[in-house]
Parts: C-alpha cells; structure tokens; sequence
C-alpha cells in the first residue's frame, strides 16, 4: 500500500458499464482531471448498494471539483447493468453517475493491491491527481463502508494543497485556515487556532 501512495497510478484498461452501454475505459481518458477510484467486492450484495448508491447521489460534488468518480469490482459488465436495472428498494443500484470497471481478469484490483486472497477486491479508495499521482488511499474490510463526505473533503483538501501549497490540519474543511509548511507557519497556525 504505502508504495502506491505518492506515485503513479497503476495504468488499466478495462470494459466497463457506462450509461448502460459496455465500453472500455483507460486511465488515459481522465487527463487533466482528478480520479477517485474505488473498489467495491461484489454486486447484489449488502453494504456495496449503500456506497455505490451515496457515491452515485453525490457526484455531481465531485464534478464540481474536477473529478471523476470510478467504481471497480470483479464482476462481469453483464452482472453490472443487470444490478443498475434493479430498483434500489429490491437491492439493486438504479442509474448509476459514474463508470463500472468489468475487472473479471482482477488486473485493476491486483495493480492497487486491494484483491483478497477470497478473490474478490477490498473496499480500496484511491485519490488520483490531475497527473496520475496517487495522493491518497484507503483500504476497507469486506464489512463497513466508507464515507463519501470524507472522501470529498480529502479531495479537496489535497487540491488545495496543490494549489497553494500549504498543509492542511486534522479536520480540515474547504474554507478553513491551512498553515505554512514550516516552523514559523505552523506557530502562526496554532496561535489562531488555539
């Protein structure tokens, strides 16, 4: 994991169910722009449905700030638009705002390291920046999911210091104060923020 994180992202290309249509995705097709990457187990399942569906809901958010959201697990496109064309009241996900890899050969899930010796992938989330330089990374047990508010407030929280270049402190939040990242700056931090 830790050799992942400040490094480029591992290159994939893979079907995936976009718009309801199965087409083939690479990293390529998000230059310039920021990525979440997030894998899920498996479809018809329990806690993926909540992400998915929460993820799907709050795109828009992460649009607004130059990123795209992908999902990723090992089922097949088929499996994936069968899952979309079932109402979420019935376990299924609906309409979905984002891509789907088709992951069958488990290449995206190996190269991110998140695949379990189950064969299924871990719930990894990753934050790839506008150059494929992943920022962030988290890995999830198979039973809890994750928290797309968090995952956009480190988004933002790593575009604006990559735009600034301050740091930001624990709990940061778009608007809050960042802090110089040296002796003197951090000093000033914590007199404002005592």
């Amino acid at each position: 994991m830790s050799r992942l994180v400040g490094n480029k992202a591992p290159f994939f290309e893979e079907a995936a169910l976009v718009n309801g249509e199965q087409k083939k995705i690479s990293l390529n097709d998000y230059k310039g722009k920021w990525k979440i990457l997030f894998f899920y187990p498996l479809d018809f399942t329990f806690v993926c449905p909540t992400e998915i569906t929460a993820f799907s809901d709050a795109a828009a958010k992460f649009k607004a700030n130059n990123c795209e959201l992908i999902a990723c697990s090992v089922d097949s496109f088929f499996s994936h638009l069968a899952w979309t064309k079932q109402a979420r009241s019935e376990g299924g996900i609906g309409e979905v705002n984002f891509p789907i890899i088709a992951d069958l050969n488990k290449n995206v899930a190996r190269a991110f390291e998140v695949l379990n010796e189950g064969g299924v992938a871990l719930r990894g989330s990753f934050i790839i920046d506008d150059k494929d330089v992943i920022q962030q990374a988290t890995i999830n047990n198979l039973s809890v999911g994750r928290s797309v508010d968090e995952a956009l407030r480190l988004l933002e929280a790593y575009q604006h210091t990559a735009k600034v270049g301050e740091v930001c402190p624990a709990g940061w939040k778009k608007g809050d104060a960042t802090m110089k990242p040296d002796t003197t700056g951090s000093k000033e931090w914590f007199k404002k923020n005592k």
